[in-house]
């Protein structure tokens, strides 16, 4: 079937639409912020003006090039419980901290890291929790549910009427995936959820086709297939899955930065430090680390952009520091209880240089951390704009090649590739990053390494 694919691309902050060609090549794109309802009965999704959205840009979309098939992935820690009707409750936003309260109840339901890979993360970053607080708050709804759907999956059933489950979303922190043993989790059964899980199917999986009343709204051919979706995070990896040595590792960065290591053990994992198992498309572990670097840096810079090497260097020369952590409790990574601090006076011109090396080196400890020391890393999204980034990582660890991603639309391009998995000779566009000496960064690096231990 001729036409391209489209991609449904749901993260945290905004929701975009694009479409690909057969070759990868980006064809369309719209993109809109995301916004969450503070409730009742919860903070949550606004899912009803994310379909307006979609529906909207997949007729546009559509009309500029035929659309195949329909591809979505989205943030994880979400989950939607439906029945015929649709959502009996809304989705949760995985940042509403008053899911805490069900802490001492699900403290004795969480199944152990050994099991999960999954380490216990603030508000509804597991998203069994949200679940746990789901069943105990609003019983009678959530008794109503028939399926238990992760997010990309939701908008899944939304466009074909067909649920599944699906590996990625289920093994991205949520508790209930057991990746080595390969199934659900013990509490699945602890939380009575087996009833709600749909059949499991690949992220690449073709459902259904579109239902008619969509292809009446939008245009769209009756024949366009809807694929099960896949995790954002995951998403990422794909185009470096079939075409790279392992171990190597992808950092995706935006909101979240997100380490993922194909091919790396998981006995160098801690949950102390933020390290977990994903799961990519094919359901193997893949070891992962994470921080959010893009939140952070942005409290750091404020408005300014990227910085140049002098700016740099100036910080680097005064010794003022940017310790962690700066995106409160719900940050992740290894330091989310401490509080933010910058030591010293810095200049506001200065400001995206300080950012840029905070995470720099930020993700050169989770590096380390993970036990993820050799290997390619490849650097993608919002941070391979900024190419000190990149530059800092290829001095701070001289032994590992560092490539930089030009592609902004990296995540959406991933998942597009699922329309034909495997995809055989697809290989994304890099750029090698070269060791610079830069005077002082060792230095730097170890003194920074002190404060943050010494805190």
């Amino acid at each position: 079937m001729s036409g391209v694919t489209a991609v449904l691309d749901i993260g945290k902050t905004n929701v975009k639409v694009a479409t690909f060609g057969g070759d990868g090549v980006l064809v369309w794109e719209r993109a809109v912020a995301n916004r969450m309802v503070a409730g009742p009965p919860y903070a949550h999704a606004d899912v009803e003006q994310i379909w307006e959205f979609l529906l909207g840009a997949l007729a546009e979309a559509n009309r500029v090039s035929p659309i195949a098939a329909i591809v979505p992935t989205t943030h994880g820690c979400a989950a939607a419980l439906i029945d015929k009707a649709g959502l009996v409750l809304p989705v949760m936003d995985y940042e509403f901290a008053g899911v805490e309260e069900i802490e001492p109840l699900y403290a004795s339901l969480r199944p152990p890291f050994s099991e999960t890979f999954s380490p216990k993360l603030p508000a509804g970053q597991n998203f069994a929790r949200q679940l746990a607080w789901q069943r105990q708050h609003c019983a009678e709804r959530f008794g109503r549910a028939k399926h238990l759907l992760a997010y990309p999956q939701y908008w899944a059933w939304r466009l074909s009427g067909v649920a599944a489950a699906e590996v990625t979303s289920f093994g991205a922190h949520s508790d209930l995936w057991a990746p080595l043993r390969g199934g659900f989790s013990s509490v699945v059964s602890a939380l009575e959820l087996s009833r709600l899980m749909p059949p499991l199917q690949p992220a690449y999986r073709r459902l259904a086709p579109i239902k008619p009343d969509i292809a009446s709204a939008t245009g769209l051919r009756h024949d366009v297939d809807v694929l099960c979706g896949v995790h954002d995070s995951n998403a990422s990896l794909l185009p470096h899955l079939g075409s790279r040595r392992q171990p190597f590792t992808l950092l995706s960065t935006g909101t979240w930065v997100i380490l993922m290591a194909p091919g790396l053990g998981l006995d160098g994992l801690d949950p102390a430090d933020d390290t977990l198992a994903n799961v990519d498309v094919e359901g193997r572990p893949v070891a992962t680390g994470r921080f959010m670097g893009g939140r952070e840096y942005a409290a750091i810079a404020g408005a300014h952009g990227s910085p140049d090497e002098t700016s740099l260097a100036r910080v680097i020369a005064s010794g003022v520091m940017a310790l962690p952590s700066f995106a409160g409790q719900g940050g992740g990574g290894p330091f989310a209880s401490q509080q933010s601090e910058i030591r010293g006076e810095i200049a506001s011109a200065d400001r995206p240089a300080l950012a840029t090396l905070y995470v720099a080196l930020m993700s050169d400890l989770m590096l380390t951390r993970m036990g993820a020391t050799s290997g390619d890393l490849i650097v993608e999204g919002s941070f391979a704009a900024n190419p000190r980034y990149a530059m800092l990582l290829a001095a701070l660890r001289p032994s590992q090649t560092v490539f930089a991603s030009s592609d902004a639309a990296g995540t959406a391009r991933g998942a597009a590739l699922l329309a034909n998995w495997p995809a055989p000779d697809f290989r994304p566009s890099l750029v090698t990053v070269y060791p610079r000496a830069i005077e002082g960064l060792h230095g730097y690096r170890d003194a920074w390494t002190r404060a943050v231990r010494e805190r």
